[in-house]
């Protein structure tokens, strides 16, 4: 009853807000009217920012509560799961320790290719509208940490989402729209969400699903600049604004660099979902478009769902608090070489500062016990839980000769390459084991990379050398196998602009994908790999 007690109160306090004060789509069309409507704007805003504060802060308490017992708050869940796993018919006696919940949820351990191949998943396919626990926690922690960093993006008409899904978690109708939103991403198209930011030259903050659906969205502003610039003139979506037209024209003029700025001077971050291959997008956006802005994302997504929360905005890469509770997750140790041959799982409770482990998920609809594959590694603690960083996936590993190149490893060494290629940077990329597309032609299995670069119109093949002279660098074995000629040298394509933005429509379109969040960057499937060898440029 206690704990139902809060949520009454705050349903309440929602109906107060939805019922009592007309909609601020409405006020937003009538605030030229007078006065009245801009008050009213006003208390709107305000009633709805004293809801969600008072909901963060009972989701701060609750965090609070269960990381100082961790290890307490996940036996609870433990025991849930195994009541839920036994049924009615099989009522829980006994032991409900770690060894009885493996006996009875035995850990699976599926590689993607298989998933791919099987066209199944394991787990239910990720969204980044999780309605969940999790996800809420994530969604109202993440705004009061935003408020707290950066004050005025949550003022009225601070922040527009340009992609149709929202960044947040946990989807947010009631007072979020009236915070601070320009754009509402569930009614429009990507065109006219990207139209309706133009037309807002004092955005403190720009909303995207995902880094690389940001980055589509730069590059198309960039093909369709005059276009948007014409429209806007025109009034499309509102009143004409000539002279805001003509700011986007000389904006563009001036190149990518900084355009984010250019565009919107108070602009001062970027809200994303963080999920797997997505750095990539970060650092090209970083050092082109987005340049001087920061990046936040509220929670980190993997295959089954929200993962972790970002309490720390300030921070220039995200790090996230893995809490205890319902889905249940555990921490398998990486070690390096056979997986097979790594330790049991642990609690989150005995992870280890400096460790990486692979998380493991029991997922709370289909009680399915399964390695996700995602890679983090500890690099503190919030009371009792780990805080994190992300580190790879052990899914988009290479292995044509059983070399098991890791995702990060990999980037590694192409970042190293990209950088020794003049001009050049590197937007986007993907990779495939030769037997995907049959291109070995009776010479050694290799690894064919296609990559889109800003800056670099062609490759000449010294600078093709350089990638598979950089992963020797970084992998031992896999130096030893290209001395004895078991592996071939890296072949490196560049592809067209538009090429991977194409890929993720045809990833987004295949059931077994997990796109969106994550973008894979190794292709298993055939079709996929072809797509991008259709786009090569050199």
């Amino acid at each position: 009853m206690l704990l139902l007690l809060p949520l009454l109160l705050l349903l309440l306090l929602l109906l107060l807000v939805l019922l009592l004060l007309p909609p601020l789509a409405m006020l937003r069309q009538q605030q030229s009217q007078g006065p009245r409507w801009s008050w009213l704007a006003g208390l709107q805003h305000r009633v709805a920012w004293a809801v969600l504060c008072w909901a963060a802060a009972w989701q701060q308490r609750r965090l609070e509560q269960s990381s100082l017992h961790v290890g307490q708050s996940q036996r609870q869940t433990l025991r849930w799961c195994l009541k839920e796993a036994q049924g009615p018919r099989c009522p829980l006696t006994g032991s409900t320790d770690m060894t009885t919940f493996r006996n009875h949820l035995p850990l699976t351990k599926a590689s993607q290719a298989q998933e791919e191949e099987s066209g199944e998943r394991l787990l239910p396919p990720t969204s980044n509208q999780h309605h969940g626990e999790a996800s809420l926690q994530a969604t109202l922690l993440g705004l009061a940490a935003l408020n707290k960093a950066y004050p005025e993006v949550l003022a009225p008409g601070g922040m527009a989402c340009v992609t149709p899904t929202s960044p947040w978690p946990h989807p947010l109708p009631w007072p979020w729209h009236a915070l601070s939103q320009v754009t509402h991403p569930a009614s429009k198209a990507p065109g006219a969400l990207l139209l309706e930011a133009l037309r807002s030259p004092g955005l403190r903050a720009l909303e995207a699903r995902t880094a690389v659906e940001l980055l589509d969205v730069f590059l198309g502003l960039e093909a369709n600049g005059e276009k948007l610039a014409e429209a806007i003139a025109a009034g499309n979506q509102g009143a004409p604004l000539p002279r805001r037209a003509a700011e986007l024209r000389e904006a563009l003029e001036q190149g990518p660099r900084g355009l984010a700025l250019r565009l919107w001077p108070k602009m001062q971050v970027a809200v994303t979902l963080d999920a797997g291959g997505q750095a990539e997008a970060v650092a090209a956006l970083g050092a082109l478009w987005c340049q001087g802005l920061a990046f936040f994302s509220p929670a980190y997504a993997a295959s089954g769902g929200v993962m972790g929360l970002n309490l720390w905005p300030e921070q220039p890469h995200g790090v996230y608090v893995l809490t205890p509770g319902a889905p249940l997750i555990e921490l398998l140790p990486v070690k390096e070489g056979d997986r097979e041959e790594a330790a049991a799982t642990i609690l989150l409770a005995e992870a280890q500062k400096g460790k990486e482990y692979e998380l493991v998920l029991t997922d709370h609809a289909s009680l399915t016990r399964c390695c996700l594959g995602d890679v983090v590694q500890v690099v503190g603690a919030y009371n009792q839980c780990p805080v994190v960083r992300f580190v790879g996936r052990l899914g988009q590993t290479l292995s044509v000769r059983g070399e098991d190149m890791r995702e990060d490893v990999f980037f590694e060494a192409l970042g190293r390459a990209v950088v020794q290629w003049p001009g050049a940077k590197l937007l986007d990329h993907g990779c495939v084991e030769s037997s995907i597309l049959d291109s070995s032609g009776g010479s050694a299995p290799h690894y064919e990379v296609f990559v889109a670069l800003r800056g670099l119109r062609n490759l000449s093949e010294e600078n093709r050398d350089k990638l598979d002279h950089c992963l020797q660098e970084v992998s031992p074995c896999y130096k030893s196998l290209r001395f004895r000629g078991s592996v071939g040298p890296a072949r490196v394509h560049l592809v067209g602009q538009g090429a991977f933005r194409e890929l993720r429509e045809a990833l987004a379109a295949c059931p077994s994908s997990c796109f969106p969040p994550e973008m894979p960057r190794v292709l298993r499937h055939r079709h996929l790999a072809r797509l991008l060898q259709s786009r090569v440029l050199s």
